[in-house]
């Protein structure tokens, strides 16, 4: 299985219950607090200002947290409670 890697922010009201939803479902995967050091914010801003999955999140005027990605960017999936996990899995 391919790293799977979770950026979010406590400053997020759907971070958590998603990060919540990923740990109760024993998926394993990297958080990133985009918000923790300048470091982690430009980990994500690479990510989302390169990946079309973000271009309509960028077009909103929104940040695009809680995010998923697979590998090196080969797949990102918006974060939620309920989601289905079969391609974390």
């Amino acid at each position: 299985m391919k790293k799977i890697t979770f950026f979010g922010s406590p400053l997020c009201p759907d971070c958590d219950p998603a990060r919540e939803y990923l740990l109760e479902n024993d998926i394993k995967f990297e958080y990133i607090d985009i918000t923790d050091s300048m470091r982690s914010l430009k980990v994500f801003l690479a990510q989302r200002d390169n990946a079309p999955f973000f271009d309509s999140v960028k077009t909103q005027g929104k940040v695009g947290i809680p995010a998923i990605m697979i590998g090196e960017g080969d797949e990102f999936y918006q974060a939620y409670p309920g989601m289905d996990l079969s391609p974390f899995k």
